[in-house]
């Protein structure tokens, strides 16, 4: 069976100003800071999250997907 590919772009919307950017996620770790393009603000993952794209972002990050899709296929 095939592995799917992690989607790596995913779009961080800043709960301060509501800017939204689409950035692209590394596969290798999680991303814990992300500074904000409109107004500057440091984002920090929310508690329980491991990353910003997890908190902030419309997909979370490669690890989170490909710990989803193992559980999918350990069902």
């Amino acid at each position: 069976m095939l592995e799917a590919s992690p989607i790596l772009s995913s779009t961080i919307t800043c709960p301060v100003c509501r800017f939204s950017a689409a950035e692209t996620m590394p596969t290798d770790a999680c991303q814990h800071l992300y500074e904000c393009k409109g107004c500057g603000a440091v984002l920090l993952p929310k508690a329980g999250d491991c990353c910003v794209f997890c908190s902030y972002g419309t997909v979370p990050c490669p690890p989170i997907q490909a710990q989803a899709a193992k559980s999918i296929r350990d069902v």
